[in-house]
């Protein structure tokens, strides 16, 4: 017996439906460049593979994300992709997909029991790099504004990193800081550092920016109040935004570029091999960063 074209076609699809990976992402940071990057990589990488590839974003609502976790574990997707996300704080979700036979992957994340992996970077050694680099191109001493958001685990590594290098630069002088609303990053920072360089003025040698977004917030705020400011601004992440002030020889001076794609292909490489029914290569992958500056692009700054 023949079959029409269309019927194998037909029976080709159901057999593709049948048998696709499903996967969930979850965020509460999708507002977020860096993340939104991310979870846009992955969900590539989950097409290539020919998953079906969903996004939740909780809008910095914890509670919410917690909730879903739970949601999702109850609709039996194959995998779990949780981005910006501490382990601490969903861990009770996260052991419910492990019971349902879940694996969880953590991108940007922190790793913990029934994290399958996490890839990310190296935060606190991030948070070395920038506060040295800060430190050493103000001269070793002044003072300094510290913009954070410790609900995120990598940027609150990255604080760490910045209390240490403190212990080891006396001169240097926390004068304000700001925790970072999430969402609308930039527009909050920018209306603290407003507020900074009216109480400050040009007692304000650097700005330390745990991430891209806030220094971007303090770069627009410098140009609507303190054009002429000497002060330098550093921060994370190789923003395109960012390195577009850093190539226009702005106050802000220097990003850390993360391999976000790059994140996101290390957690599908790792999901594939636990589908396939073996174990990822470790419970934590660092992806490297690197400066991104005046220098590395070419740019001469007087």
């Amino acid at each position: 017996m023949k079959l029409s074209t269309l019927t194998l076609a037909f029976a080709g699809l159901m057999t593709t439906t049948a048998f696709a990976t499903d996967v969930t992402i979850l965020t509460p940071y999708i507002s977020s460049i860096p993340t939104n990057e991310m979870a846009q990589a992955f969900k590539a990488e989950g097409d290539k593979r020919g998953w079906n590839t969903t996004i939740i974003d909780t809008r910095n609502d914890f509670g919410q994300l917690a909730s879903r976790i739970e949601d999702t574990v109850n609709a039996k997707p194959d995998a779990i992709v949780l981005i910006s996300v501490d382990h601490n704080q969903v861990g009770d979700q996260v052991a419910l997909a492990a019971e349902a036979g879940i694996p969880v992957i953590s991108l940007d994340g922190t790793p913990g029991p029934n994290i399958t992996v996490n890839v990310t970077s190296n935060n606190f050694d991030m948070g070395v790099a920038l506060s040295r680099d800060l430190f050493e191109a103000i001269g070793g001493k002044g003072n300094i504004v510290k913009f954070f958001h410790s609900a995120h685990p990598g940027v609150h590594l990255r604080e760490q990193g910045l209390d240490q290098v403190l212990t080891e630069y006396p001169d240097i002088k926390v004068v304000a800081e700001h925790y970072v609303k999430v969402p609308g990053p930039v527009d909050d920072s920018r209306v603290a550092m407003e507020n900074f360089l009216r109480q400050f003025g040009d007692d304000i040698d650097g700005v330390w920016a745990a991430f891209d977004d806030p220094g971007i917030g303090a770069e627009l705020a410098a140009e609507s109040e303190r054009p002429d400011a000497k002060f330098i601004i550093m921060g994370i992440d190789g923003n395109a935004q960012a390195v577009d002030m850093i190539k226009n020889c702005t106050h802000f001076k220097q990003t850390l570029r993360q391999d976000f794609p790059g994140m996101a292909a290390i957690g599908a490489e790792q999901l594939d091999r636990v589908l396939a029914g073996s174990t990822a290569d470790a419970s934590e992958m660092y992806v490297p960063a690197i400066p991104v500056n005046a220098e590395s692009l070419g740019v001469t700054c007087e």
